[in-house]
């Protein structure tokens, strides 16, 4: 990839960062790229416009602190999926004497 395709694709990214207020994670899918390769067009954007860059970086900084709430929400969901398909028994067992008679 040329200097000027990488330039150019650091200013998409940029803007999509912003207008979206997406995620690297996010971004890189929607550009077919790895995560590396947006935190580098980043690196790039610093120097090509900085104007564009403080504001990806406003968004990332908002999104890192946000992580853990992402977090703890992705494992609540999975617990509720994993409740969902063994749930619990919902009539508790019947007390039984030692000689195994019931209550």
């Amino acid at each position: 990839m040329r200097t000027d395709d990488t330039d150019q694709r650091a200013l998409e990214i940029g803007r999509y960062i912003v207008e979206h207020a997406a995620t690297v994670r996010a971004t890189a899918v929607v550009f077919g790229v790895s995560k590396s390769t947006v935190w580098k067009d980043q690196t790039r954007l610093r120097r090509q416009a900085p104007a564009l860059w403080r504001a990806v970086q406003q968004v990332l900084q908002r999104n890192k602190a946000e992580r853990h709430l992402r977090g703890g929400e992705a494992t609540r969901r999975k617990f509720l999926f994993r409740s969902a398909l063994h749930p619990p028994d919902l009539q508790p067992e019947k007390a039984c004497t030692a000689d195994g008679q019931p209550v």
